[in-house]
Order: structure tokens, then sequence, then C-alpha cells
């Protein structure tokens, strides 16, 4: 009797019992949810509104049980998708990783144009307002603050109410053909100015050819600010 006890009891503790504890597709369902109803709050925290809803998951999937807190987090921007993964893991003993699919809406305000908007157009904080958009419907992001739109430029027309993300936006040229401009000629933390001609366009960091009015050499510089070019000495 006592034999039969003992060989029942290895029976039990052996891997193959233990192995029956299971991490099932509810489990894994509720952690995605919990991870995105905690997502949604702190969302409102800030202002912003999400609603979401998880995919399906196979109720047959059984994965290993897990001796830890399952966890979870985004494997995408929530903020930049409609359907970013969850992905759910346990880092235990016998770790795995399970991605559940999501649906999520996220509204809050955003810049969009006061007006129709044409290319080329420098904007001012007048010709843009805030409204209370899908932040997420566009891959692009979106922008909140007048400021940072302040003296861009507009790559292509828009049309009034159309949401401003950085794509449509362009910072203007810092130099533009025939202005006159300083040129720096740099060595560490000696310089040496002279004046000059831009003979094309150019944005910040941008390399234009320049006159040198002083010698009328042409050469190729840096446009580092608003009427200032820079080479290396």
């Amino acid at each position: 009797m006592r034999i039969l006890f003992l060989t029942a009891l290895c029976v039990f503790l052996s891997p193959a019992a233990q192995s029956a504890e299971k991490t099932s597709a509810d489990d894994i369902l509720k952690a995605a949810q919990t991870f995105l109803s905690q997502w949604s709050e702190n969302l409102a925290s800030q202002g912003l509104k999400a609603s979401y809803q998880t995919g399906v998951i196979d109720r047959r999937l059984k994965l290993a049980d897990c001796d830890q807190a399952l966890e979870a987090e985004f494997s995408g921007n929530p903020l930049e998708t409609t359907s970013p993964s969850v992905l759910v893991s346990c880092h235990g003993e016998r770790p795995w990783r399970m991605y559940v699919t999501s649906s999520v809406e996220v509204y809050g305000p955003a810049l969009v144009a006061a007006r129709p908007l044409a290319r080329g157009e420098r904007l001012s904080a007048e010709q843009v307002t805030r409204a209370s958009v899908q932040i997420n419907a566009s891959r692009r992001g979106v922008l909140t603050r007048k400021e940072s739109v302040s003296g861009m430029m507009m790559r292509r027309p828009v049309k009034a109410g159309t949401v401003i993300t950085p794509n449509l936006l362009e910072a203007p040229d810092a130099i533009e053909r025939g202005d006159h401009v300083i040129i720096v000629a740099r060595s560490g933390s000696f310089s040496v100015s002279s004046r000059g001609k831009a003979l094309a366009n150019a944005g910040l960091g941008e390399q234009v050819l320049v006159e040198n009015l002083r010698s009328s050499r042409t050469i190729k510089a840096r446009a580092v600010g608003p009427g200032r070019v820079e080479i290396p000495m």
C-alpha cells in the first residue's frame, strides 16, 4: 500500500502532471483587456478619450502556466494606428509571448486648417484652429501647439478642417537665391567672416553655392541660419 501511495505521489509531482496547469485563452484576453483599460484611463487623465476592443483568441489555446503575473504592452504606437497588437507575455520559468489583436480609437484636440490653405503658404496662428479629431486615424501623427506650425510652409493645398500633420509642413528656406549672406569660415573656436551672395535657395543644414563678394570666388557652404552660411577652415 505504501509503495502504491509513493508511486501515485511521484506521478502527481512529475513534470507531466505539473504541466496540467495551463494559461488559457481567457487568461490572456483578461490580461490584454486590463492593460487596455488602464491605458484608456491614463489617456483620460491627459484629456484624451479612447475606446478599444480586443480580437478573438481560439478558446482551445493552452500555454504553459505562468508563475508570475502576466505582462502586457503595445507592439506598435496606438496613437499612430487603429489596430495595434497587444503583446501579452510571461517572464517566469517557462516564458512565452502571445500577440492579441485590438482595435482602438483615440480622440482629442489637434490642429486643423481654419480655412483652405494653398501650397507654399506660410502659416500663422490665425490660419489653424483646434478641434476634436480621431488622433490615431493618421499614421503621420497630429500637432497640438500653434507655435509649432507658425512660420512653416504648406507642402500641398488642403481644405478647411483638414488635420494638420507633420508631413504637410516644411520649413521655409533659410536662404534664398540672391540673398546677401555672412560667410563664416570656422576652425574650432576661431572664425573669420566675410560677405557673400547666395546663388540658390537652401534650408537649414543644406549646402548652397555662395559667391564671395570680396574674392569673387564661388564656394560651397552650409546654411546655418537665416542669412548665415558656414565653411570649414
